[in-house]
């Protein structure tokens, strides 16, 4: 087992790839991404009807492939057949949904770090999870820290890989507040958690902080260099960025 030791997060990571440059949780994406400075970038997994885990954000593959209906009806060699370029480029493009593991040797050939967002599908959580971890559990050439809005894979993921770096993420207060949030982290061992920018305030940057967990944060657009600045100085550790370009000459 390995991803043991505490990790050191930058400041900026790379939302799905660089979303905004490329097509999202693509191999081009990603590769866009460390060619313009980065050394971490997330990516969203979930599994197939063969299970192997895929790199896909939503529930559907409606919105970023040629392909609709729920990954988990599909074998990955009809998903690998769909065009994940088309919805960004709005022509035909080669270029397919990745599997896990491909870009975990693109990170590991580039010296790069990963951040593995969680996106269960409903009913495979456990399923989804044990994949993922079988194919990451073993990889010790980078870092590696895992995330999820999920309950359910947060301590599915914290029993079965409890060496790892793990996140838990808030988009709003609805289901959970900070001191659930806080208590999650405590409970499960967790390191990091995540913010939407919107939930984000000072008083509940210290109430963080002072469980010594690291604060990173997303937004629904790309997060501008004022804004950056502000959450930095709030305390903030690292922010997930679209596009980076900006940033990465300012910070």
């Amino acid at each position: 087992m390995t991803q043991k030791k505490t990790i050191k997060l930058p400041k900026l990571i790379g939302h799905r790839g660089v979303k905004d440059l490329c097509p999202e949780n693509t191999a081009e994406s990603i590769i866009r991404a460390f060619e313009i400075g980065l050394s971490f970038v997330e990516i969203d997994v979930k599994i197939s009807k063969d299970e192997v885990p895929i790199l896909l954000h939503d529930d559907t593959l409606d919105r970023t492939t040629s392909g609709n209906g729920f990954a988990i009806d599909y074998l990955y060699d009809d998903i690998k057949k769909l065009d994940a370029g088309k919805f960004f480029y709005n022509k035909n493009t080669n270029i397919v949904v990745p599997k896990l593991q491909d870009i975990l040797t693109l990170c590991i050939n580039s010296n790069r770090n990963l951040n593995i967002e969680l996106k269960p599908n409903k009913n495979f959580e456990k399923a989804n999870i044990y994949k993922i971890y079988e194919i990451t559990k073993n990889i010790k050439e980078i870092d590696i820290f895992f995330s999820t809005f999920d309950p359910v894979s947060i301590l599915e993921i914290s029993k079965l890989y409890p060496q790892s770096n793990r996140s838990f993420l808030l988009d709003d207060f609805k289901e959970n507040n900070i001191d659930d949030l806080i208590n999650i982290s405590i409970n499960n061992d967790l390191k990091i958690c995540g913010l939407n920018k919107n939930i984000i305030s000072s008083e509940i940057i210290k109430k963080i902080k002072k469980n010594n967990i690291l604060i990173t944060t997303y937004a629904n657009k790309n997060i501008s260099l004022i804004e950056a600045n502000e959450l930095f100085n709030l305390g903030v550790d690292s922010i997930f960025t679209d596009n980076p370009i900006e940033l990465l000459e300012k910070i």
